[in-house]
């Protein structure tokens, strides 16, 4: 048995040494791996969050693109990297589909990394062609119910998180509709101002000039309060479906056995960055809003996500295979 005063001393060098490797840190600079090409929401984020914690921590954060596999490639690297916060990772929703969707990773999605703080989310929206005989979401419903199996979605491909979110709304509402998926989100949204489908989710930026121009109508954005970028949009779980929420997110980890003393310090700096008047401004662009939550608030974030995703996946019979 180890007695108590062996356990007590044992905590206490953890601490010493959580404390020691905050102390001066960051020393040099922080890579900051974006697992996305440049010039997407996450790159255009990550390289805001980091040019301001930049300045104020006197140490430059390197943006370093890896994109590839779903996100895999970038993400492989920070869980074999050295738990020192020098090197850290901006995930996406896509962080918590992959899981259900990808066979054989090469991590563990939670236990080989250390949460540090879940930045902002960003809603999708159901959007109609105006020619669909429904100007609200219960009309929306309530026609799907009629004519089941009549009406067709596009997303940006199977398992994308534009195509679970309608089967999330096809499962909560009790309706069936067709799944058309594309290579990508832009042919499916060409596809519903065309008229060729019937609705389907987007991302709330690309479809804004679409919805104020007349040529999609918005029936509801789906987080649970109304987005900043469009707060005339009500929200799908005002319009009829309480509690239904789905979004896109960014959030930043650190590679498993990461000093809690570290956590503190980068979650405290990007935390003050998200609150930057001109941050704050440009996630507004970019169809985000803040969250800034705790480490704690990642964690349960991923692991509600995981479970959320599994049982779409299952319920909606996709397979990894089904994925290209």
């Amino acid at each position: 048995m180890v007695s108590a005063s062996l356990r007590c001393a044992v905590l206490c060098l953890l601490a010493w040494h959580s404390a020691q490797a905050a102390d001066g840190y960051p020393a040099r600079p922080i890579r900051m791996i974006v697992p996305v090409s440049p010039g997407a929401t996450t790159d255009t984020l990550a390289r805001a969050v980091g040019a301001k914690v930049s300045e104020s921590v006197g140490q430059q954060v390197v943006i370093d693109n890896r994109a590839g596999a779903s996100g895999v490639i970038g993400t492989d690297l920070v869980s074999r990297a050295a738990p020192d916060g020098y090197t850290i990772l901006v995930i996406t929703s896509t962080h918590t589909i992959n899981p259900s969707l990808q066979k054989n990773l090469p991590f563990d999605p939670v236990r080989d990394f250390t949460p540090i703080i879940l930045m902002a989310s960003s809603p999708t929206v159901l959007i109609v062609h105006p020619s669909l005989a429904a100007t609200n979401l219960k009309e929306f419903i309530a026609l799907a119910k009629a004519k089941p199996g009549q009406l067709n979605f596009g997303s940006g491909g199977t398992g994308t998180s534009t195509h679970l979110v309608a089967e999330l709304l096809k499962s909560t509402a009790g309706i069936d509709t067709n799944h058309v998926p594309y290579k990508g989100a832009a042919p499916a949204l060409t596809d519903v101002l065309a008229g060729q489908l019937h609705f389907m989710f987007s991302g709330i930026v690309p479809a804004l000039p679409q919805i104020r121009g007349g040529k999609v109508r918005a029936l509801g954005v789906t987080s649970l309060t109304r987005s900043g970028a469009a707060p005339e949009i009500p929200t799908l779980a005002e319009s009829g479906l309480p509690g239904f929420s789905f979004g896109l997110w960014y959030g930043v980890l650190g590679p498993a056995g990461l000093p809690q003393a570290v956590v503190d310090k980068l979650n405290a700096e990007i935390r003050r960055a998200m609150t930057l008047p001109d941050v704050r401004a440009r996630l507004v662009t970019e169809g985000a809003d803040v969250v800034a939550s705790s480490p704690k608030g990642l964690l349960d974030h991923m692991q509600k996500e995981i479970a959320t995703y599994r049982k779409l996946v299952q319920n909606a019979g996709i397979k990894p295979d089904d994925v290209k």
